[in-house]
């Protein structure tokens, strides 16, 4: 029973998609790795918790096939805010995260600077009536 799961996940993964665009972030290769990782030695791998691995199986296996998006489809293919899946991809791509997150830590910078900094003459002196 061991190798048929071990085949099930190893046809789950040549059908999950890679977004190249997201480095070290994508679903697809984390799903990779956790597969290469849980069966190590491969269809001979002991499964400790075989009704767990089925279950974790399933719901991986309905994301993949979009059984909730059939189930539930949307009025619009885009968010609340109007941004279109695309415009997302396009959004959380690694690179445009660096380039944001860049931003944030300029600005952290800056208003780090502005609020932190201590006058150079000392407290402002109070003026006599």
């Amino acid at each position: 029973m061991s190798a048929t799961r071990y085949r099930r996940f190893l046809k789950l993964c040549e059908e999950w998609p890679k977004d190249e665009s997201k480095k070290g972030r994508d679903l697809g290769t984390f799903l990779r790795q956790r597969v290469a990782s849980a069966f190590r030695e491969g269809e001979n791998t002991q499964i400790s918790d075989p009704e767990k691995c089925d279950h974790l199986y399933e719901s991986l296996a309905r994301i993949n096939s979009n059984v909730y998006k059939e189930k539930f489809p949307r009025a619009k293919d885009t968010s609340f805010t109007g941004v279109t899946v695309e415009e997302c991809r396009i959004l959380l791509a690694t690179g445009n995260m660096q380039q944001a997150d860049e931003v944030k830590k300029g600005l952290w910078k800056t208003l780090t600077e502005r609020f932190s900094s201590k006058p150079e003459d000392g407290p402002p002196e109070k003026t006599e009536k």
